[in-house]
């Protein structure tokens, strides 16, 4: 054996090795035995086609969402104009737009300046004058409400994942979907309705000022000021039993759930829990300067459209600490904090779709795919050995080392396997001694051409390798479109396709070179090749 082919055999062992040390950690034999300590903790992911769980589809409402943010510039316009001794009437929302009103009209050239270099992302629709006051309305410019969408619907997800992570959920698959929407497939759930609440909670958070001054007999009949709205402050009887008592806020609110950097549950001096949160320095600022200017006045704690409790602010509350208290079960506020601790969600979300399958589905598909790669690959293994002979078992044993690197590939990449992955998985099997068909007939056309068997093996292998190549890239071309666009099933199909790819390129064209070179090496004079 030459130095060469020596150093290939290394690097195939080597490969070898790195691959099942890799694929071991998947068998669950292994992983839970004593060897299974010293493996690595990756391993495949089953899909939810294979292990069971749930399916949703989560619509997020942008809408919301962004009248919200418009809302708290409104007030940031506000306190940084007050800062330059600009003042200007509270701004309120209507629709997507945000309206005030200059007190002077000589400071408008000041207040123009002032948006222009602290509030970029929003432009002028109108400025009206009115007396010697002057009417703004502004909304946000077109590719900046772009990138908030964009970055609500990542952030919706990115609460969602922390969301999951805390509940439990092993091997979540969460992703953003066009149209607005969100899927999120929950693998081996066993707690599904516990699951949705978790997180179909938006828990949008607000505080909102209240206007005892509205008549609540005609606020019930629909009849209220401009940025009023009737809310429903929920009590508990001493027998209780729970009773919902009117109460109109302020429709804008002046702080929400987005300051939030802990939240936790507590106890009460009887015992009953209630949720303690803690704002970041931005957030504290704003809870200050909101108690400051309003004391004697109560405050509502929104959450997600529910009115919690409505306390009167006694004194500026510094410190950036807040509670909610309501009548929680413990389980309950536990998963309140989780929510709120994971991040309000920007916006609301709605479940558009949910599905659930069962773990025997799951389990009956997983055999199914397994028998039905072990028969193709039996059958290819057979006729490739029937047909080609010894070239056709050098065939048979790089496909073995081919399946070996798909695995680890998944487990690696932390890659979750489906039933459309199987399915890529056994096309795989046929293109990958595709390859080594199309080299052994190359090595056919050199021998009949009179040409040595060793230097058939070379000139088949060399120039059928661009062909090899060419095939193959356009099918990663394929297959990474699929990735691209396609939804999470498909995606299945395409990541093991194209580990498929490129595990039968390098099997083919290096591992099958190797072994034949090897075999050949053993032969002193070989002046016939049986293929």
């Amino acid at each position: 054996m030459n130095s060469s082919l020596r150093w290939r055999f290394v690097i195939v062992f080597v490969i070898l090795f790195m691959a099942l040390i890799y694929t071991l950690p998947s068998i669950p034999q292994i992983k839970n035995s004593k060897l299974g300590k010293f493996l690595p903790d990756d391993k495949i992911n089953l899909g939810l086609d294979l292990k069971g769980g749930m399916h949703l589809t989560l619509g997020v409402d942008i809408k919301t969402a962004l009248k919200n943010s418009l809302a708290q510039i409104g007030e940031d316009i506000r306190d940084t104009a007050r800062e330059k001794n600009i003042f200007i009437l509270k701004p309120h929302i209507n629709n997507d737009t945000l309206t005030f009103t200059l007190l002077k009209s000589s400071q408008v050239q000041e207040l123009d300046k002032l948006l222009k270099k602290y509030f970029p992302m929003l432009e002028i629709l109108q400025k009206e004058p009115v007396g010697d006051q002057v009417k703004y309305v502004l909304a946000f410019k077109k590719d900046y409400k772009e990138k908030q969408i964009k970055l609500i619907i990542d952030q919706a997800v990115k609460t969602i994942r922390n969301r999951i992570d805390q509940f439990g959920v092993a091997e979540p698959d969460i992703r953003r979907e066009q149209g607005n929407r969100i899927q999120v497939q929950l693998p081996g759930l066993s707690d599904p309705e516990r699951a949705i609440k978790v997180i179909g909670k938006t828990a949008h958070l607000e505080f909102m000022l209240v206007d005892d001054n509205v008549d609540l007999a005609k606020a019930k009949k629909g009849i209220l000021p401009p940025g009023r709205k009737l809310y429903y402050l929920y009590k508990q009887t001493p027998d209780g039993r729970e009773i919902k008592q009117p109460i109109v806020l302020i429709d804008t609110p002046v702080l929400t759930g987005e300051y939030i950097t802990n939240a936790n549950v507590a106890f009460d001096s009887f015992g009953r829990p209630y949720i303690s949160m803690t704002f970041n320095a931005r957030g504290a600022k704003i809870f200050e300067r909101v108690t400051g200017e309003n004391v004697n006045k109560r405050l509502a704690i929104v959450l997600d459209g529910k009115v919690y409790s409505a306390p009167v602010i006694q004194e500026k509350i510094i410190g950036g600490r807040a509670s909610i208290t309501g009548h929680f079960t413990t389980e309950e506020a536990h998963d309140l904090a989780i929510v709120l601790r994971a991040g309000s969600l920007p916006a609301p979300v709605k479940i558009l779709e949910e599905r659930t399958v069962g773990p025997s589905l799951g389990q009956e598909s997983i055999q199914k795919g397994i028998v039905s790669a072990i028969v193709g690959g039996g059958l290819v293994v057979l006729f490739m050995f029937v047909y080609y002979g010894i070239a056709g078992l050098i065939a048979d044993i790089a496909l073995v080392f081919n399946l070996i690197l798909i695995m680890a590939g998944l487990a690696i990449f932390g890659a979750t396997l489906t039933l459309p992955g199987i399915a890529g998985i056994i096309l795989t099997i046929g293109m990958a001694v595709d390859a080594n068909v199309l080299i052994f007939e190359r090595i056919r056309e050199e021998l009949r051409q009179g040409v040595t068997p060793r230097k058939a093996v070379e000139e088949g292998f060399s120039r059928a390798t661009l062909t090899i190549l060419d095939a193959n890239i356009t099918t990663i071309i394929a297959a990474v479109i699929l990735y691209q666009f396609g939804t999470g099933p498909i995606k299945g199909f395409a990541v093991t396709l194209t580990l498929g790819i490129l595990a039968s390129m390098f099997t083919a064209i290096f591992v099958s070179k190797v072994l034949f070179d090897w075999w050949l090496s053993r032969k002193q004079e070989l002046k016939s090749l049986n293929i």
